[in-house]
Parts: structure tokens; C-alpha cells; sequence
């Protein structure tokens, strides 16, 4: 039974609302195009695949919508090769538009990473481009469009390298891919004139009178005036958890809506692993299975000393995480709640094809905190002038690349706020998660399964802030768009410190193309490997990198609407 909470069912009643009124906007829906009502899970083996990418008609929320497909479906075959083979994929472009293939978190060269404009020039329509790499590590992993918005609509799919030898460190019997994703039914280039024109265009939660009466009688008349007035001096709302919500969006696992659910099976008693990937364009999930611990096994494809007696992971968009878990006989429910709890993505395990679990309630809507603003020791910001902070003094500060420049932030329109007391919080779970009396994964808790292979120091620090100003949906690296930014330069096999400063109050996972970032927690000898890291509001993290690959490579923010300002080319040489 749905125990969906009536926030839910009111944000369910919208999206129906928006999803009628956008049916126009999308154009007519072509009789000539199959109708996938729903997904073909399908799985390629070996060492040669070939991928066809086209449009597609689908029926994803009971309402017939064009998409974007690989091999006609969406989501895209999982492809499943083995470490150290030699692959070929053969990718057919029959869209009327230029299109690409990104194997995220892969290691190869530079001109088979699949960016338009930095790896290659994309592929035509009509035209067929052959990849060509070596299988050189193991894990899970995934594919996605590098080209415009067609990520949102279909073009992603699943990557599972197996082992030259079975890990005895996490033995398993079963194995199940849970891709997670966000579908809507509106163009997404809509979705983002929208954000530009009204950025809380999709926020359905702001706060009401009701909210203040409450706060009130919890908080004292004085402090929620102080809060209330602190919120709207800087003209931002403490609310703004993620840009777009499920007003618009359904939440899928394996491409399956809540209103089904992705089904996978096992038999009791059985170690049963779970490759979670959160494939989605801009949502970031909480993840648990109720009843069920699950121990840690891997991150974002590589091995981790196996953490045990979790009970929920928040994963950010383009992270992997595998887990194993051992059910017992019946059904457990897969629950992936958005990190704002405007809905969910379902998927069910189970040892009778005819059971199903109970569905929990989503969690209370988060409220961004001091913490969460990079100020949690600096008490109130009642008085401060957050519209002319262009006079603030951020010299000193190692900007993209350049060790001895002195920059200075650009703060004009494009920045409106910054953190003025960043921490590194490893062992924060995070907005939503903090004491809710379940055991939530934190990069505090990773370490990788083998000793870590560069053991020097870093030659030098580069210091990037993730900056925006959300009113006006502008998003940049150090307050310059990508535009207008030079590329971070890095010397072939240098070792550098990147230290991201998150200055707004949204998760951003940042994406460097081609190597490895390893993250700095206080176990030095096993440095976590992560192609994405989770950067937090309001705080700072750093990671190392071997600057092993040469060529251009892209450094970018994975949230689709995000990616066009923040984002930043890499040049090793």
C-alpha cells in the first residue's frame, strides 16, 4: 500500500497539472514512432557492442512523450565487459541531431571520452563513431549524452566491468544494476527557460503562515522574526534544496515508475549485490532499503574496506555505490527518496514474484541551517549587506591552475553569496540526514581497498569556489562561466591538491574526466578513488590528483542545468 504523505499527493496533483499544460509545448506525438509503454531491460556481453541512438516514443507517466533511446530503449542496454579486454563500440547516430557517448568514470584516452568540442567533434546524424579503448580497471559504472539536455531525456545506460578474479574480500551470488534517474515530461530546454526566468519556478514548498506559526511556537516569536528576516535580506529562501522537483519529475529505478516499480529477484539466504547509480539529470537520492542493512562494498567502481550496518546512502548525481545485502524470504522495498522529498523511485526485492513491500512515508522536507550557508560559527547574519559584497577581499587565492596569481572572485550579478566560514565536514551526512536515527553513509566512512599508489605530497593547491546566484539561475566556477574562463593547466604526472569551496546552499557533484580523484580523509594510506565528489553547501573538500593522462578533459558541476556555467576545461601537457 502507498503510504505517500499529502505533500506528496498535492505534488503528485501538480505534476499532473504541469504535465497537461506542457503536452502542447512538446509538439504533436508522431504516429509513426513504436510506443514503448514499458522499459526492456536488456543486457550486452563481450567485447564488441553496437548502440543505436534514436528518438523514441514513450510512455513513462501515462502519457505518451518523445524521447531519446539507445537500442529503443531507456534507459540503454547495461554493457558488460571484462577487465583488461579490449573493446569496441560502434555508436550509430539516426537522430536529426549531433549527438555523443560519454563512458563516465572510465579510464582511456582523451580522443574516446565522448565530450564534443574537447574529446572529439560529436557524432553527425547518420553517422556511425567507433570507440576504442582497453578495459583497465573494474566496478560499476555508467553512459550518458554529452550533447545538450539529451541526458534528461533517455540517453544514459549502465556499465558493469567484471574482475579478472572474484573479490574474496565481498563474495556474492547475485547481482542487480539499480539506476536511478529523474524523467519529465516537458523539453527540457523548457525546464531550463523556466529556472532562468523564475528559479523557484518548480519549488512547491516555500513557506506559508502555517510555517511561521510553527516556528513560532518552537523557536519563540523573536528568533523566527531574526530567521525570517535574515532569509529575506539576503532574498534567498532556506528552502532551496534542489532546482527542480517533483513537480515535474518522476523518479525512476531501471527506468520504472513509482507507479510500478522496478521488481528484482533472489532467493533467501542468498549475498545479493546492489550496483547503485544515480544516472539522474539533476536529483540527488537518499537510499535505503527498510529491514535490510547493507554493507559498502565499492564507490563510484572501486573496491572499499567493506563498511557494514548501513542503513541509508545519499548518492550524488553520476556517483556509484555497490552494496551487498542478504534478504530473507519475502519482499523488501528499495526506497530512493529525492533529497528535497518531493517523491521517490521505487524498486522492490523479492523471493515471490507476487510480493510486494510496504512503501515508507518520504522524510520532512529539509530546511537549510547556518551550517549549511558556511557561517555555523558565526551566529547570526541579521544586518550583513549581501548585495555589495564585490568589495570583499579574496586575493591570495590560487585561481584555475595558476599557482602564483593573485584573483580576485568576480562577485558582480553572478554571485550571491559567499561562505564565509567553510569546514570540511567528511563525517556530515548531510541536509536531511543529520539524526535521523539511521546509520547514513559519509566519505568519513570510505577507504579504499588497496594502499594508496602515489604517496607524494602535492606540488602544488588549486582553489576553486562553486559559486552562483540562484535568483537569477547563473551558475559559475570562482564567479566566471566557462565561457569566459582559461583552462586549468596541469604539468603531465604532477601531483595537485584541487580544495573545492562550495559558496552556495545546493549539493554540487563535481566531475573530473579522465583521472582519478582521490579524496583526502585522514587514512592517507587508503585514499578513496572517486570520479564524482559530493560537494556539501557551505563547505570545502579536497581530493589529490595524478595528473596521468594527457590531453583535454572536462571538469564540470554533473547537474545538468548547472553544468553550462560551472564547468571547466582541464589541459595536461
Amino acid at each position: 500500500m502507498n503510504k505517500m504523505n499529502s505533500n506528496s499527493e498535492l505534488t503528485a496533483n501538480r505534476r499532473q497539472l504541469l504535465q497537461a499544460i506542457s503536452a502542447v509545448s512538446l509538439g504533436a506525438f508522431s504516429p509513426n514512432l513504436s510506443i514503448a509503454s514499458s522499459p526492456k531491460s536488456s543486457t550486452l556481453t563481450g567485447t564488441v557492442f553496437d548502440l543505436t541512438l534514436s528518438d523514441i516514443a514513450v510512455n513513462i507517466t501515462g502519457k505518451r512523450r518523445i524521447g531519446t533511446a539507445i537500442n529503443g530503449q531507456i534507459p540503454g542496454p547495461t554493457l558488460r565487459m571484462r577487465e583488461g579486454e579490449s573493446i569496441t563500440i560502434r555508436v550509430k547516430n539516426k537522430m536529426s541531431v549531433t549527438s555523443s557517448i560519454h563512458w563516465h568514470g572510465l579510464i582511456l584516452p582523451t580522443n574516446m571520452d565522448g565530450v564534443p568540442g574537447l574529446s572529439f567533434a560529436g557524432i553527425k546524424p547518420g553517422e556511425t563513431y567507433v570507440y576504442r579503448f582497453k578495459a583497465v580497471q573494474s566496478g560499476t559504472y555508467w553512459y550518458h549524452s554529452h550533447s545538450g539536455f539529451q541526458e534528461q531525456t533517455g540517453l544514459y545506460g549502465s556499465i558493469v566491468i567484471e574482475p579478472k578474479e572474484q573479490s574474496l574480500m565481498a563474495p556474492y551470488d547475485r547481482d542487480h544494476v539499480v539506476l536511478l534517474s529523474d524523467w519529465s515530461d516537458e523539453n527540457p530546454n523548457q525546464i531550463y527557460a523556466k529556472l532562468k526566468k523564475l528559479s523557484e519556478y518548480y519549488s512547491t514548498r516555500e513557506r506559508t503562515v502555517g510555517d511561521f506559526a510553527a516556528d513560532v511556537a518552537n523557536k519563540g516569536l523573536s528568533q523566527t522574526i531574526s530567521d525570517r528576516q535574515m532569509w529575506n535580506t539576503m532574498r534567498m529562501s532556506d528552502r532551496d534544496i534542489s532546482d527542480v522537483t517533483g513537480w515535474t519529475y518522476s523518479f525512476l529505478t531501471n527506468g520504472h515508475s513509482p507507479r510500478d516499480g522496478w521488481v528484482g529477484d533472489f532467493r533467501p539466504g542468498e549475498r545479493v549485490r546492489l550496483r547503485f547509480i544515480n544516472a539522474s539529470a539533476m536529483t540527488i537520492f537518499d537510499v535505503r532499503i527498510p529491514g535490510l542493512k547493507m554493507q559498502v562494498v565499492a564507490s563510484d567502481g572501486q573496491e572499499v574496506q567493506p563498511v557494514d550496518g548501513i542503513e541509508e546512502i545519499r548518492i550524488g548525481v553520476a556517483e556509484t555505490y555497490d552494496v551487498i545485502v542478504t534478504p530473507q524470504a519475502g519482499a523488501h522495498t528499495i526506497f530512493s527518496q529525492a533529497i528535497d522529498r518531493s517523491g521517490y523511485a521505487l524498486g522492490t526485492l523479492t523471493s515471490n514474484p507476487n510480493k510486494r513491500a510496504s512503501i515508507p512515508n518520504l522524510d520532512a522536507m529539509p530546511t537549510l541551517t547556518h551550517t549549511d550557508m558556511g557561517m555555523g560559527s558565526m551566529g547570526s547574519m541579521e544586518g550583513m549587506d549581501h548585495g555589495s559584497m564585490q568589495g570583499m577581499d579574496h586575493s591570495n587565492m590560487q585561481m584555475d591552475g595558476d599557482s602564483n596569481a593573485n584573483v580576485t572572485i568576480q562577485t558582480g550579478v553572478q554571485v550571491d553569496m559567499l561562505a564565509f566560514d567553510a569546514q570540511t565536514r567528511l563525517d556530515d551526512p548531510g541536509i536531511g540526514l543529520r539524526g535521523n536515527g539511521r546509520r547514513v553513509l559519509t566519505y568519513a566512512d570510505l577507504r579504499n581497498r588497496y594502499p594508496t599508489e602515489d604517496r607524494r605530497s602535492p606540488s602544488r593547491e588549486i582553489e576553486l569556489h562553486l559559486t552562483g546566484n540562484m535568483s537569477r539561475y547563473m551558475w559559475s566556477i570562482n564567479g566566471v562561466r566557462y565561457a569566459d574562463a582559461p583552462p586549468i593547466a596541469l604539468r603531465y604526472g604532477e601531483r595537485v591538491r584541487f580544495t573545492l569551496i562550495n559558496d552556495t546552499m545546493m549539493n554540487h557533484p563535481v566531475h573530473l574526466h579522465g583521472m582519478w580523484s582521490e579524496l583526502e580523509i585522514n587514512d592517507t594510506n587508503y585514499l578513496p578513488k572517486k570520479h564524482t565528489i559530493l560537494a556539501q553547501p557551505g563547505a570545502k573538500i579536497s581530493y589529490l590528483v595524478t595528473a596521468d593522462a594527457i590531453g583535454q578533459w572536462a571538469y564540470h558541476c554533473h547537474l545538468l542545468f548547472h553544468a553550462k556555467g560551472m564547468f571547466r576545461r582541464v589541459v595536461v601537457s
